[in-house]
């Protein structure tokens, strides 16, 4: 789903009929943006998303009550989230290095030489 100012007309105007035919989906998509909102925005508003999980449950399609039990049960992280601006993409870029290496030496050699060629790797 894209932002509704990048859509061009064509596809805007296929989403409104879609929408106008299915009230559901109209519903589902209004919630998609909302919480597309929040995350693209990182908002560090708690209650946004305290509104956000109660409208769903309330009147969301089965599909967003599950979605929103789900946050709801990792309420915590999905709070960091939205408010923190650290990442773990550099720890999670050295994993997937260490484990590309692993894959490639399976079977050749042991422990001391893949450390060493880990430690030695760029």
């Amino acid at each position: 789903m894209r932002r509704p100012e990048r859509l061009d007309d064509t596809e805007r105007k296929c989403l409104d009929d879609l929408c106008e035919r299915s009230p559901a989906l109209a519903t589902t998509t209004q919630y998609a943006r909302r919480l597309a909102t929040m995350v693209r925005e990182r908002r560090s508003e708690h209650l946004a998303l305290d509104v956000w999980l109660a409208d769903v449950r309330l009147d969301g399609q089965p599909e967003l009550r599950t979605l929103a039990g789900g946050i709801r049960r990792d309420r915590a992280a999905v709070l960091a989230a939205l408010t923190t601006t650290l990442t773990s993409g550099a720890v999670e870029g050295n994993v997937t290095r260490i484990r590309l290496l692993k894959r490639q030496m399976y079977g050749w050699a042991n422990f001391d030489l893949l450390r060493r060629r880990i430690l030695l790797s760029p």
